[in-house]
């Protein structure tokens, strides 16, 4: 071929690609679309905790001692009051004995106090009370043979010293007596070594009560650290028991999603364990703080009726829901651009140019957002995975998956 020929298809090869590269930037880079659909959406929040007794005790013992019997294993249900494990206790035994033989000798001496010596001194007064009116009236006789001369000095002498001597053994028998009446001295001493002994009794039962160590409520056996022949010691875990008659769900949500919960929202879970049989939850708890390590909140949800299967300690799945709408325009998530901050926005294929346009998000669902105002049903939107900018002039390439309505996890859907 001539040199002439050769340079004349050159040129028109180029020719053809600079007017194909034109005409493809008259048509626009070509991207991929979402379409707004109208469908149902579900709010909610996706979480991962454990399962959790409403109470968990860790039983120990209140003295050192060594472990005598032990009633129950793993995995046992005891009822309250039930014995759970004893401590050896022939030496608080022996005490109790002790005490309750000094409360018998306490109360034998009140009722000797109040059935012998306070008769006794009653009578003592009456036999003073006599001696003194004999020692008076001979006294009286003496002062009289005395003056008339009949008897010397001496025997008057006598006579006083007897009279003074009943004066005084009667005061004495009516002091005793007072002190002997039910409102006196020797009746309240004989009653407060009564109330001492009552008192050493009921110290010694406690005492011994300490060594057999019972359940507080109704629970669940979960560990047991502990075997007959071993030495229990304050601070010590022996057992670890778990309320029965309920369970809660404790979790961590992303603190991104706070402003979505509120008390008293319905939730649905499901154990790792058990994948097929979800059931019924309810927020009951919001911690006022937010983890600063994990950037997460503490929440609680209450299992109102638990399933058999349930155990403490399971890891299980919930979704807390928030709202619904079952028709809604929604949108890929995204799709969505700034969506966290005030003012949200999409790329939208309008004319053949990628607009940016202003929309008001409502309800988000798990991979979903509902649009309230900006866009219609069909409009086309380009997602956050397209390399285009607004006014870049584009133009749709194969279509991407359309939005399932009402989608939530498989555990979720009743």
């Amino acid at each position: 071929m001539k040199p002439i020929v050769k340079w004349a298809v050159g040129a028109g090869l180029v020719l053809a690609v600079v007017a194909a590269l034109g005409l493809a930037r008259q048509r626009g880079t070509p991207v991929q679309v979402v379409a707004v659909t109208r469908t149902g959406i579900v709010q909610s929040v996706v979480a991962t905790g454990r399962l959790n007794a409403a109470a968990r005790l860790d039983i120990g013992a209140e003295v050192t001692a060594t472990v005598q019997e032990v009633r129950v294993r793993e995995g046992d249900r005891v009822q309250a009051g039930a014995l759970l494990l004893r401590l050896s206790d022939a030496e608080a035994r022996a005490a109790l004995q002790q005490a309750r033989a000094a409360l018998l000798e306490a109360q034998g001496r009140a009722t000797q106090q109040a059935s012998v010596t306070a008769p006794v001194a009653a009578q003592a007064v009456l036999q003073a009370e006599a001696a003194f009116t004999a020692a008076t009236r001979e006294h009286q006789r003496a002062r009289e043979l005395v003056a008339q001369g009949f008897f010397s000095q001496q025997k008057l002498d006598d006579a006083q010293r007897a009279l003074d001597t009943a004066r005084s053994a009667l005061e004495s028998a009516r002091v005793q007596a007072r002190a002997n009446q039910p409102s006196g001295i020797e009746r309240a001493l004989a009653a407060s070594r009564v109330d001492q002994a009552a008192a050493a009794v009921a110290v010694a039962e406690a005492r011994l009560a300490r060594l057999a160590i019972t359940s507080p409520l109704d629970a669940l056996v979960l560990t047991r650290h502990v075997e007959p022949g071993s030495m229990a010691q304050p601070g010590r875990v022996l057992l670890t028991l778990a309320a029965q008659g309920g369970l809660r769900i404790d979790a961590g949500v992303d603190e991104k999603n706070l402003r979505l919960l509120t008390p008293g929202m319905a939730a649905r879970a499901v154990a790792d364990a058990y994948p097929g049989q979800p059931f019924d939850a309810q927020l009951t708890y919001i911690a006022p703080a937010v983890d600063p390590q994990r950037g997460t909140v503490e929440v609680r949800l209450a299992v109102p009726q638990a399933p058999a299967f349930l155990r403490p300690d399971m890891t299980v799945s919930v979704e807390l829901v928030g709202g619904t709408k079952p028709d809604a325009l929604v949108l890929p998530s995204g799709a969505v651009r700034d969506a966290d901050r005030e003012a949200p926005w999409v790329l939208a294929l309008q004319d053949g140019r990628a607009v940016r346009v202003p929309v008001t998000l409502g309800l988000r669902g798990i991979g979903t957002v509902e649009i309230l105002a900006g866009l219609k049903q069909g409009d086309a939107v380009i997602p956050q995975t397209e390399k285009a900018l607004p006014g870049d002039r584009v133009r749709p390439g194969p279509a991407l998956a359309p939005v399932k309505g009402m989608e939530t996890p498989a555990f979720i859907s009743r």
